[in-house]
This record gives C-alpha cells, sequence and structure tokens, in this order.
C-alpha cells in the first residue's frame, strides 16, 4: 500500500468554471488528474489532498466533484483549503459522504489518521504575508494544528513518523519571520510538511527540500504538473 498527495484539484463541473483563464496549463486540468491518478493508484493506496478540492459554495453544489472523486481508486482524505467554501462541520460533511454513499472518503479536521505506520496530521493555516497576515487567525489554525497533533499521539502512540499536511504554505522565501506554524512542527519533532496554494508565478515563492530541520514540499497540481507525488 502507498500514499499519495496532490492539492488544489479546483473541480467545478457543477458551474464549470474554466481554471484555462489562470494559463493554458490548466486547460482540460481535471481529466490530466484523473488519467495520471488512475495510472498509479490503487484500491489499497491512500491519497491526500491538502486544500482547494472544489469550487462549490455549498455542499450540496459540490456532488459532481465528489462522484469524481469517489469514482477514481484509493482511499482518499480532504483537507480544507481557502477557496473551500462549501466545507462544513465535520458531522455534516460525513453525513453527506454516508448520505450519497461514496466510499473511502474521510476528512482531516482536528483529527488525524494512521496510514502505513506513519501520523497524517495537518490543518488548513493561513496565509502569513506581510499584506494578509491576520494574528487571530493564524493563532487559530496553529491551534488546530496542534489539536491534530495531540489527536494524533493520543490514538496511535509517540513512536511512530507524524507528516503534517497544510494547504497554506508555513514559510516562504518572501516571509521568512513568522514560525508560528513551523515552532509547532519542530515542538513535536515533525520531519516532513507538505503544502499547496501556491499557483503561476508564485511557484517561486515556496521553500522547497530542508528549511529549519524540516523537508517542505510543494503538491499544489499545476506544480506537479497534475501528476501525484509519492509519499
Amino acid at each position: 500500500m502507498s500514499i499519495y498527495t496532490i492539492s488544489d484539484l479546483h473541480l467545478s463541473f457543477l458551474d464549470n468554471k474554466p481554471m484555462s483563464i489562470f494559463g493554458e496549463k490548466w486547460i482540460n486540468h481535471a481529466e490530466k488528474i484523473k488519467e495520471n491518478w488512475i495510472s498509479k493508484v490503487k484500491d489499497e493506496d491512500t491519497v491526500i489532498i491538502p486544500g482547494d478540492f472544489s469550487w462549490a459554495m455549498n455542499l450540496i453544489d459540490t456532488k459532481p466533484d465528489f462522484e469524481y472523486l469517489n469514482n477514481l481508486p484509493g482511499k482518499k482524505i480532504l483537507l480544507k483549503g481557502n477557496h473551500d467554501y462549501w466545507w462544513s462541520t465535520l458531522l455534516k460533511m460525513n453525513n453527506f459522504i454516508q448520505e450519497n454513499k461514496y466510499k473511502n472518503i474521510f476528512f482531516l479536521y482536528n483529527n488525524s489518521y494512521l496510514i502505513e505506520e506513519k501520523i497524517i496530521v495537518g490543518t488548513r493555516g493561513w496565509n502569513i504575508s506581510n499584506i494578509d497576515y491576520n494574528e487571530k487567525m493564524v493563532k487559530r489554525e496553529n491551534l488546530r494544528l496542534e489539536l491534530s497533533i495531540q489527536d494524533g499521539l493520543n490514538k496511535y502512540g509517540k513512536n511512530r513518523e507524524i507528516i503534517s499536511f497544510m494547504h497554506y504554505p508555513p514559510i516562504t522565501k518572501n516571509i521568512i519571520n513568522k514560525y508560528e506554524f513551523i515552532n509547532t512542527l519542530k515542538k513535536y519533532n515533525i520531519k516532513k510538511c507538505y503544502y499547496g496554494h501556491l499557483h503561476g508565478n508564485s511557484h517561486k515563492e515556496a521553500i522547497e527540500g530542508k528549511k529549519c530541520d524540516i523537508e517542505f514540499y510543494l503538491i499544489s497540481s499545476d506544480y506537479l504538473n497534475f501528476d501525484l507525488v509519492k509519499i
């Protein structure tokens, strides 16, 4: 069994919002993702999607997007992104999944999962740029990250590797003096962090590789050429 990840699917089958306005690279991006997904992922594998899964505004409007996901192989774990306005309470989302008989779709929201002896944790995070920095929101998201980590430690013990997923980057090349999320990762000796959110020209802001003794990976779908990366 394997673990894969890809962020920012930006699906919009109901409203047909074309992502091609952000560049030719995005033309037919859902088909590209599907083709790459099917070529790699088996039913026993897990795919983690850290945010911006659907453009839908309401949960009921996500149906075509979840049907797309439901028809792909593997277990799927979704994390909230800044454009996931449909995101609701965990109870409502789980009821929605059950009512529509979607299979192997789960949510990472103040909780954790044990996959291949690795503890999977995460939170949306927040924009840490000087323009959009919001201390209250950063503190709230950092608390959610810690709740997810503590949930994993309480359920699965302290002797397993913890891997963190976030939607917003916890650090960028332009913002290197805000360490709230980094300090939490280091507090729990987390050595790997996967994140999305950055697209197009903003890819150049991404930090990849080791920083602050943590390995960082940008996994936005356009950065990965709409292919999944194996963890």
